[in-house]
């Protein structure tokens, strides 16, 4: 039931924690209740739907609570509130730590004989030549030594299972298996804790709340309630106690072992202490649940403009830098596929928008959700993906946006010198280590596996096989992209889930189409070109592929296909690329002109065609079958890419109006005149060889 308290009544705090509250009788004599057992329920009741201005339902997922100035300054209180939140600082822990050698060696006894007696077992292996034999069993030990070791080592652990240039694949493999469920902290110290960071009794901010926790996880605990003034379910996260003390320690304990191995571990290339200081910085992040709670903001100002997103509001009047109060989310968990189809849903129609979404998070605005393990990801009722848990965010590069898709492309020509040049732009390697000694490794391994087409391959195989040469060469992994890769393999790890013959590089190439094909920015213009012209010729069945891809994007259109290829064409830069259309613009004009002419041939009845021709089987044309049958079908396959235009979302022919602006300018008349100048030649040649009847050649003249 709810608790309802009188107006003017007094409450008070009972040493435990729990609320009192004091009620006057009839003969003056006061008496004390206990409130907070009538305060707990363990399921609140349901909300009716809230109403607008004008009385009209409020969509889901959109929380009515006042203007924009009452949410700003509600937010600004949060802050203050959550003023002296700890941040990650090395020497303040040095500082602190320091002074307290009895504290520091008794934890240092603990993790050195837990990772110690690990450590033993892998020399054992090493002199008995069992070091790749034992590999899983190791790192399964590891894996339940990090869950021992506690918080930090289990986010350590995690930490680690996206690092492929600092562990081998087994590790990874196990690691990433690493869930940070651990014991819940008491109740009353949860409930204490929303108190006093709040400054409001339970009872003036809940009319009910579950009496233990629904969630729990390495830093906190979550609890479901009601809010008492709005009647919103609620979920309220709880941090954790003295997880601050621990998580310091720890990370100074860990940060002097990274020193150690800097200094004489030979095989780790990477700064190991500049890891564990970023990773340190993003731990203690999630310690500030006010910055969570702007990231979530962010991150739905984004995305959830989708419609099969969804993001929880925050509510910044119960907010502070230890609780965390937004919205209650009805969802069933992306790995529970059972109990999602009973709700009517398909599990991998849920995951694809995960992938999209992630996509667009890492390539597009390159602000995205860095943990996006199963817990965090629910599909609701009515078939939208919800993000939860926005502790540990990422931003990718600007410039390794773009480069990470022209890696794609990259991989798909097979062009491994570009492939590993590409790791300059991505920050893999300083510019000073030469990548001719990578590029072999990268072909060994990719031309095993590119047997089928890169849309059938599974992200795993690929991040298992680069993960293999990154481990072997001395790159510095970026923490963005290690984290990108964990997102990703999550992700293809679900769908496979449901079915096995998924793949994530397939469901992902609407998307990478649509971006070469739209997308103004240099990198993806060169790596467009890049892709559809080789040795001179342009390669029609790729540019039919990318627009059948591409369509398949909600957010493609036709005219955004066309500005940035004209552009390009009519640059400054583009003298190359306009002598390549020239070409080709001769060769495509042909195969309709010419095409037209075997089609009117094919159409005459046998007794007039042979009476016309003489009996001549070539007809009007000196051409090969073969030749025929090629310049009928590349003007067959040009005419179903413009089909492909046509009947793309919101085609209008208005679109070629810019066209027609473009061949207006200086260099488009020019282009212009060398296209029909090259027609001129290529049909007189062709009269020619007619008039001659000189036998046919196997192709057309060249230019």
């Amino acid at each position: 039931m709810s608790l309802l308290l009188a107006a003017g009544q007094p409450f008070s705090l009972c040493p435990c924690g729990s609320v009192r509250k004091e009620i006057y009788s009839r003969g003056g004599v006061r008496r004390l209740v206990r409130t907070r057992a009538a305060l707990v329920e363990a399921t609140p009741r349901t909300v009716p739907a809230l109403r607008d201005g004008a009385g009209n339902g409020a969509a889901s997922g959109l929380v009515f609570r006042g203007n924009r100035a009452e949410d700003l300054q509600a937010e600004a209180k949060a802050m203050a509130r959550a003023v002296n939140a700890s941040v990650y600082s090395p020497e303040l822990l040095a500082l602190k730590y320091g002074s307290r050698p009895f504290k520091v060696l008794r934890r240092t006894l603990q993790i050195f004989i837990a990772l110690g007696s690990f450590g033993l077992k892998l020399l054992v292996d090493e002199r008995n030549g069992q070091l790749d034999l034992n590999k899983r069993i190791r790192a399964v030990e590891l894996r339940r030594i990090f869950t021992r070791l506690g918080p930090t080592f289990v986010k350590l652990g995690q930490g680690l299972s996206t690092r492929p240039d600092l562990c081998p694949p087994e590790y990874l493999e196990e690691l990433s298996e690493l869930q940070d469920a651990l014991p819940t902290f008491p109740d009353d110290e949860a409930f204490s804790c929303i108190e006093r960071e709040l400054g409001l009794p339970l009872e003036s901010i809940f009319s009910s709340i579950s009496p233990s926790p629904i969630a729990a996880a390495s830093l906190g605990q979550v609890y479901k309630a009601q809010l008492k003034y709005s009647g919103h379910v609620v979920a309220v996260k709880v941090q954790r106690p003295g997880i601050e003390e621990a998580i310091g320690l720890d990370f100074y304990l860990i940060r002097a072992l990274g020193f150690l191995i800097n200094k004489y571990v030979d095989i780790i290339s990477s700064d190991v202490v500049a890891l564990i200081d970023e990773f340190a910085r993003r731990v203690y992040q999630e310690l500030n649940y006010v910055q969570e709670g702007q990231n979530a903001r962010r991150f739905k100002k984004l995305y959830a403009d989708k419609e099969d997103v969804l993001v929880p509001d925050i509510f910044w009047n119960y907010t502070s830098g230890k609780v965390l109060t937004m919205e209650w989310v009805d969802g069933v968990k992306l790995n529970e596929q059972e109990a999602i189809e009973r709700q009517g849903l398909r599990v991998l129609d849920v995951v694809n928008t995960g992938i999209q979404c992630s996509l667009r998070q890492l390539l597009e605005y390159g602000y995205f959700h860095a943990d996006p393990h199963p817990g965090n990801l629910l599909a609701t009722p009515d078939g939208k993906l919800a993000f939860l848990d926005f502790g540990m965010m990422s931003e990718t590069p600007e410039a390794a946006r773009s480069a990470i898709i022209g890696h794609v492309v990259h991989m798909v020509n097979r062009d491994y010198e570009a492939m590993a040049r590409d790791y300059y732009a991505l920050d893999f390697l300083s510019p000073d280590v030469d990548v001719s000694p990578i590029v072999p490794a990268l072909r060994d391994f990719f031309d095993g596996a590119l047997n089928s087409t890169v849309s059938e391959l599974n992200f795993k195989t690929i991040v298992d096989g680069l993960g293999a040469v990154l481990y072997q060469y001395p790159f510095n992994v970026p923490a963005y992209y290690a984290l990108i890769l964990r997102s990703l393999t999550v992700l293809e790890g679900l769908a496979l889930y449901a079915d096995p013959n998924f793949k994530v590089l397939a469901a992902s190439y609407p998307y990478f189409a649509k971006r070469l094909l739209t997308d103004p920015n240099p990198y993806l213009r060169d790596a467009l070109v890049e892709l559809l012209f080789k040795d001179g010729k342009f390669r029609w069945n790729r540019l039919e592929n990318l627009l059948e891809q591409g369509r398949k994007d909600r957010d493609f259109t036709a005219k955004e296909a066309l500005q940035p290829v004209l552009k390009l064409l009519l640059g400054p830069d583009g003298e190359e690329l306009r002598g390549l259309v020239t070409k080709e613009a001769i060769r495509v004009t042909e195969a309709f002109a010419l095409g037209t002419v075997i089609d009117t041939y094919n159409s005459i009845p046998d007794l007039p065609r042979s009476l016309i021709f003489n009996g001549n089987a070539t007809g009007p044309l000196m051409m090969s079958n073969v030749e025929k049958e090629s310049m009928i079908g590349l003007r067959d396959q040009v005419s179903r890419i413009w089909g492909l235009l046509q009947s793309s979302e919101q085609f209008d022919p208005a679109v070629l109006q810019p066209i027609l602006l473009v061949l207006q300018q200086p260099e488009a008349r020019s282009l212009g005149g060398r296209i029909i100048g090259g027609i001129t030649q290529r049909l007189a040649a062709r009269l020619l060889q007619q008039v001659l009847r000189v036998p046919a050649a196997g192709s057309a003249p060249t230019l």
